[in-house]
């Protein structure tokens, strides 16, 4: 008997805490005290089920090629320099190409000895009107190609999980796409604007030998370049300040280590404060010791944010990005700035938004499906079984409370094709019950009284609901593991609900019996 109250007070344990945690993701949550609805996880709808927003990006990998080979001409630069190896010039030749300039025939000799030893990934060497040409392998550029858009997943992701977005779905789409499910986003444009973002982060000198309005009006050094300014007050119109910036780049925001928003006490305007790594430090004390009295541009995406004066050395790290922002603006910027730069651009192919009304429709309908089937094999169960069916009933019902109280306490996703594996749940614990219902009319058929016939039912048709509920666990664990957003969702219903069938069927049920059993002498089984 003490065994039997356990297991009872085990069973209303975990149905007391499965309707805690259901409850506030129900419409009931508004009747709850706060205290409750706040600080309880809540089940999450999909995007099928509550709206949000669908995109999918596509990687410029041509880009990505691009900027490889750039980075490609600046390493041989330093290799002919470090192994004093005269040379004329080292230029990008079309997409994927390279060619060097060389005097005669010792520093072409020299030039190819050295790229055949430290860029094994340059091929197709020809050598013509004092050049000599090398284009990208192949393979090396199929590799660039799916690094940029596997990089770009992961850069995005890392914005998205700061942004706030719950249970988003990322992942590749054919060879250079990414599909975005968005559940709940109010605010697309500004989540297109925080992906899409490159975030390359650029420190530079502001070139003062000329002015750039003088410099539009003829022609700029060939050492700098002109750049505009970017404001937030100014992105809906109105003129851009020119900038006469150059070229060269003294630190990138690869040395970056945080970006965080902080309030200009003087003005009470947000910017983005920057810290640098021990290298970036030493860098920027560097550049602001050799430049003292100087201008250093702050550039993101080929925009001046800032262009401050350097009135002495800055020690420690650390600087900062102002340019008129909202608190929202500087939050975004400094989003993109901790995630790191995407190493391509990317472009929005397709932008949906689904509507909350479609979700509603697909809530109401799935919920009715769900219902009306419940109750029709609720009512086949007791017309079937009798007494025995609506312990059944009850074990169903158990079942289905505590699956939505482990979806909430897990901070699942809801998703239609979810309902359908709640659905799906409810008919293994139905099938679980025939089978050991369909046993215990065996053994009462071959002579055994109520108690036994009951304790050989379940103990005959243990190892046939453990076979097939872990083949069905398998299944579920294959599509979570392969399956997009909508197929995880169903995954993730139904794992959950055949692990607690499994306690409902062989501990919830038997419970009950054995309860008859001890405490009512149960001399007949109603079956």
């Amino acid at each position: 008997m003490k065994s039997i109250m356990m297991r009872l007070a085990l069973l209303g344990a975990f149905t007391i805490v499965a309707l805690a945690l259901f409850l506030p993701s129900t419409p009931l949550a508004s009747k709850l005290p706060p205290f409750w609805t706040n600080n309880v996880p809540k089940i999450v709808l999909g995007l099928d089920l509550q709206g949000g927003t669908h995109l999918v990006l596509s990687v410029d990998q041509d880009k990505a090629v691009e900027n490889h080979m750039n980075r490609l001409a600046d390493s041989l630069d330093d290799i002919f320099k470090k192994k004093n190896i005269p040379y004329k010039n080292v230029q990008k030749d079309g997409p994927a190409g390279i060619s060097i300039g060389y005097f005669d025939e010792k520093s072409r000799d020299a030039i190819k000895k050295a790229i055949s030893g430290e860029m094994p990934v340059l091929g197709g060497e020809r050598a013509s009107d004092g050049k000599l040409s090398y284009t990208l392998l192949d393979s090396e550029v199929k590799r660039i190609s799916e690094w940029a858009t596997s990089q770009a997943l992961e850069t995005i992701r890392n914005r998205i999980d700061k942004f706030g977005v719950a249970e988003p779905l990322i992942q590749k789409q054919g060879a250079k796409e990414i599909a975005i499910q968005l559940p709940g986003l109010k605010d697309p444009d500004r989540a297109i604007e925080l992906i899409g973002k490159t975030a390359v982060l650029e420190f530079r000198l502001i070139d003062d030998s000329m002015t750039p309005y003088r410099a539009l009006s003829s022609v700029a050094p060939p050492d700098s370049e002109i750049l505009y300014e970017h404001s937030a007050s100014k992105q809906g119109g109105g003129e851009k300040a020119p900038y006469l910036v150059k070229k060269e780049v003294l630190l990138t925001g690869d040395s970056l280590t945080d970006a965080r928003v902080a309030i200009d006490s003087r003005y009470n305007e947000p910017y983005v404060s920057l810290t640098f790594d021990a290298n970036g430090s030493r860098i920027f004390e560097r550049i602001t010791t050799e430049n003292t009295n100087k201008r250093l541009a702050v550039v993101l995406d080929g925009s001046v944010y800032s262009a401050p004066n350097i009135r002495e050395p800055i020690a420690g790290g650390r600087a900062q990005i102002t340019g008129g922002f909202t608190h929202e603006q500087a939050s975004d910027l400094a989003i993109v700035l901790r995630a790191g730069a995407l190493p391509a651009p990317v472009s929005v192919v397709q932008n949906v938004t689904v509507g909350p009304t479609l979700g509603m429709d697909s809530i109401t309908a799935g919920v009715k499906s769900a219902v009306l089937g419940a109750l029709l094999v609720l009512i086949f169960m007791a017309f079937y079984y009798k007494a025995s069916g609506l312990i059944a009933d009850f074990a169903i019902i158990i079942n289905i409370v505590m699956l939505l109280g482990a979806m909430a306490w897990m901070n699942a996703t809801l998703t239609l094709p979810g309902i359908a594996g709640i659905i799906l749940t409810i008919g293994m614990g139905v099938d679980s019950n025939v089978l050991i219902f369909e046993r215990i009319k065996e053994e009462f058929r071959s002579g055994r009284t109520p108690r036994s016939a009951v304790s050989a039912g379940y103990e005959h048709a243990f190892w046939t609901i453990i076979d097939s509920h872990i083949t069905t666990l398998i299944t579920a664990a294959v599509l979570f593991q392969f399956g997009s957003g909508p197929v995880k969702g169903f995954a993730v219903s139904l794992s959950i609900g055949i692990i607690i069938n499994l306690f409902t069927s062989l501990v919830g049920t038997k419970v009950i019996f054995d309860l008859q059993s001890e405490k009512f002498h149960m001399k007949k089984l109603s079956i």
